[in-house]
């Protein structure tokens, strides 16, 4: 486990392999988490796939499982594969690389302001006591994980899951497959 974390601190990429075999264990969702939480680009490796018995449902059974089971990781990307074989092997490189990229996208503020007026429009944030949360701009402060700033009103307007529902926007406008998204909230000076 302290092997795993020191590699985590080091990477910008890390691919929690999971043994189709065995299926999910515990540490496997405790690397997850400390990879998330560190704002790594995440990938999940599913190996010893050419071990697993298959019918033409267990690969969309066993997806099911993992996004259940690590249900903080809906933007991470599945990838099967045998290390031992090889087989699928070389599926792997091109999502590593576009996990990288994404970790690593920096978005125009004009384009992330029009994403996020959209995202308001379609759906107002909820109010409070009477008092409504306003969205004045956005801009992103950092890479690496990508990380937004969101000048508000009143920062403790922002419901966690109105920052979600950004989330999800920022993710369909721009994609970021594989890594998370921070959102700041400040108040406008």
């Amino acid at each position: 486990m302290l092997r795993a974390l020191r590699a985590i601190e080091r990477s910008d990429v890390v691919l929690v392999t999971i043994n189709g075999e065995e299926g999910i264990r515990e540490q496997d969702k405790k690397i997850a988490g400390y990879a998330h939480d560190a704002g790594r680009a995440i990938i999940i490796v599913v190996n010893k796939w050419d071990a697993v018995e298959k019918d033409e449902k267990t690969m969309k059974d066993f997806e099911e499982k993992i996004r259940e089971n690590f249900q903080f990781l809906d933007y991470a990307p599945i990838v099967y594969l045998s290390a031992l074989t090889k087989k699928r092997i070389h599926t792997l490189m091109p999502v590593i690389n576009q996990a990288s990229e994404n970790h690593a996208l920096r978005v125009q503020s004009s384009i992330l302001n029009e994403v996020i007026t959209d995202a308001v429009a379609m759906n107002p944030a909820p109010t409070d006591k009477g008092k409504r949360l306003r969205i004045y701009y956005a801009t992103q402060v950092s890479v690496k994980p990508p990380t937004f700033v969101v000048f508000v009103n009143e920062p403790e307007l922002m419901h966690f899951s109105y920052e979600r529902f950004l989330q999800n926007r920022l993710r369909e406008a721009f994609g970021f497959e594989g890594t998370p998204i921070r959102i700041l909230t400040r108040a406008r000076k």
